[in-house]
């Protein structure tokens, strides 16, 4: 797998709430080497402060060379992001991990919950492509209010998927929980479910495949450093008892290989 470090420079800057932002990048060799699931680990600052890059889920891409992150301002780096403005140079690295090994025979149902929607937009756009038809497949997104969800409504609907919406006060679309609108499906064995988001979620969603006998493939989070296993700060057991990096092995894996708490 190939990977880059780019100075991209930045193309636009999005606030699509009071807390979160998307931002494009000018980056064709990482965008042109991306995978749906992958991520990137990005320089916040001009100097070294702050020192560590931080890890952004890809968004989305595009033929002409740019890639997008979405995320929400909750600590110093991503203020530092949030401020920066078009035609600013970022120093990027990626694309990294092991992305959504996307089944191109089976139906799929994309769960994304708050900001774990951001890499299920690539995914879907990916999905699309590999299909004649993908009117049969699902997109769930949730969040906790309107602000989490509803941004981002518009560019998922350009794929004729099938699409539910949920926030847990009811402001926007169903009132409750992504696993809601799941156990309303005509669920089968035949389907692929792909979820990110909040860890209690992505358990519920994994308990719901497990008992309805469908693969069921997460995107996890986790604290990093380097992105490329050095540093072991994103070790997470599996069930074999052993640890894996989510970096490398990850940061998308089979559901069935994790420990889940219930």
């Amino acid at each position: 797998m190939s990977q880059y470090q780019e100075k991209a420079t930045v193309s636009r800057v999005e606030q699509l709430s009071a807390k979160n932002y998307r931002l494009t990048l000018d980056s064709p060799d990482i965008s042109g080497a991306a995978k749906a699931g992958q991520f990137v680990m990005i320089r916040t600052g001009l100097a070294k402060d702050p020192l560590l890059r931080r890890p952004f889920s890809i968004h989305q891409t595009s033929a002409n060379g740019q890639l997008q992150i979405y995320f929400k301002v909750v600590g110093r780096g991503t203020d530092m992001l949030a401020r920066v403005k078009a035609g600013e140079i970022m120093s990027v690295f990626g694309p990294l991990g092991r992305g959504f090994r996307i089944k191109k025979n089976s139906p799929a149902i994309i769960i994304g919950g708050g900001l774990g929607i951001a890499p299920m937009l690539f995914l879907a756009k990916s999905i699309c492509r590999l299909k004649t038809d993908c009117s049969n497949d699902h997109i769930i997104l949730g969040g906790r209010e309107r602000s989490e969800v509803e941004p981002l409504v518009n560019d998922f609907r350009q794929f004729g998927l099938r699409l539910g919406l949920a926030t847990d006060d009811g402001s926007y679309g169903h009132q409750g929980y992504v696993t809601d609108l799941l156990k309303s499906l005509e669920l089968h064995s035949e389907y692929t479910v792909y979820a990110c988001g909040p860890e209690p979620m992505m358990a519920r969603v994994y308990s719901i495949c497990k008992s309805g006998s469908m693969q069921c493939q997460v995107s996890v989070e986790s604290v990093m450093a380097c992105g490329m296993g050095a540093c072991l700060g994103c070790s997470r057991m599996t069930k074999k008892g052993t640890y894996t990096h989510v970096c490398l092995n990850g940061p998308v894996f089979n559901a069935e290989e994790l420990i889940w708490n219930s």
